[in-house]
């Protein structure tokens, strides 16, 4: 088994209430002197109190294009990368030079060097660190990297292994947006990053166990969610159906995923779940038939920061460590869903 030996967070200093923000979008994606009853319908129901940016918000207009967000998106992804490794090495009591393999994950910018390797010297990784950047996974992100590096422990259970995730959300927000599609992301996404350490079994257990997972990618439904990359950079994809998708698909497959490894969900002491959104939130408890407070820590995410894309669901697992540990030896199950139409599920051992 792969151990979780510890999760982080860092979030960029530049934090605001969500009415700020509101008006932030208006100026930003509204044609001047627009009607914007529905903008302020979007954000009033997202359930999002405050969010973090990666720029003071005065500084968003200013955004002139791609390039300009992208230069904040490398900048500032280095530094939050660095903040939250850092910490969850500590937290592990391991130092930079034990990581045999860093993973990071994004899919809010874009860059060559990656942001990975721009943070080995940082850091004092080791110059023969692996290194294995990944784009286009999205919001399931979280969850897929923690299953590749329960893949990679498996075979390297002498190894200690980090994934990093950085999300920037609001560096993508395209001016003159004003499509529903833009509106809600206008409403949903924040900026943060994510870290998490991982030993191998022959390192000892370090916290809670990476038991199986499972990936399942949903036919004809590419268009549900993702980007269409233009010359002002990332604009948003995203469909009305995704929460009609989840009660299509979710429910089989934790039931399959479960009982292929004898667990029932009844023993299931700890949902964490990828804040999706509302309507997605409220979608996995009524399909799921969760037990009344099962989701708390993940709407609680979703208020205090809004959506992360892929750093979301591993805050909802650093506050589910930090404030709702389950007892030793019961089981968890951590969920996320993104573009593809996708989801992965990984079972945790407490």
């Amino acid at each position: 088994m792969t151990h979780i030996a510890a999760v982080r967070c860092a979030f960029p200093p530049h934090r605001y209430a969500q009415s700020e923000l509101t008006d932030m979008a208006a100026r930003v994606c509204l044609p001047e002197n627009a009607d914007r009853r529905l903008l302020d319908r979007l954000h009033g129901s997202a359930r999002v109190d405050f969010r973090n940016l990666a720029l003071p918000i005065e500084e968003y207009e200013k955004l002139t294009g791609f390039g300009a967000a992208n230069d904040a998106f490398v900048s500032t992804a280095v530094e939050l990368g660095r903040e939250s490794v850092s910490a969850a090495l500590k937290a592990a009591r391991l130092t930079p030079g034990d990581v045999d393999l860093i993973m990071f994950t994004s899919v809010t910018g874009i860059a060559a060097p990656s942001i990975d390797a721009r943070l080995v010297a940082e850091l004092g990784l080791r110059p023969d660190v692996k290194r294995l950047p990944i784009f286009g996974l999205g919001c399931v992100a979280g969850a897929a990297g923690i299953a590749r590096m329960h893949d990679y422990l498996r075979g390297w259970p002498d190894h200690v292994a980090v994934l990093l995730s950085v999300e920037l959300c609001s560096l993508t927000v395209q001016r003159g947006d004003s499509s529903p599609a833009g509106l809600v992301a206008s409403a949903l996404f924040g900026d943060g990053s994510a870290a998490v350490v991982f030993a191998g079994d022959d390192r000892g257990p370090a916290g809670p166990a990476v038991v199986a997972t499972r990936s399942h990618l949903y036919p004809g439904s590419e268009h549900v969610m993702g980007w269409q990359v233009g010359d002002g950079g990332f604009r948003v994809l995203l469909d009305a159906s995704v929460p009609a998708v989840v009660r299509q698909y979710l429910a089989q497959d934790v039931h399959d995923f479960l009982t292929d490894h004898g667990v029932t969900k009844e023993e299931i002491s700890a949902w964490v779940c990828h804040p999706g959104g509302p309507k997605v939130l409220e979608a996995v408890s009524e399909v799921l038939d969760l037990p009344a407070g099962a989701l708390d820590v993940t709407w609680r995410s979703l208020a205090a920061h809004g959506n992360l894309s892929s750093s979301s669901v591993l805050h909802v697992l650093s506050e589910t460590l930090a404030t709702r540990r389950p007892e030793p030896s019961t089981w968890g199950l951590l969920i996320a869903m993104g573009p593809g139409f996708c989801s992965e599920l990984v079972l945790l051992r407490w």
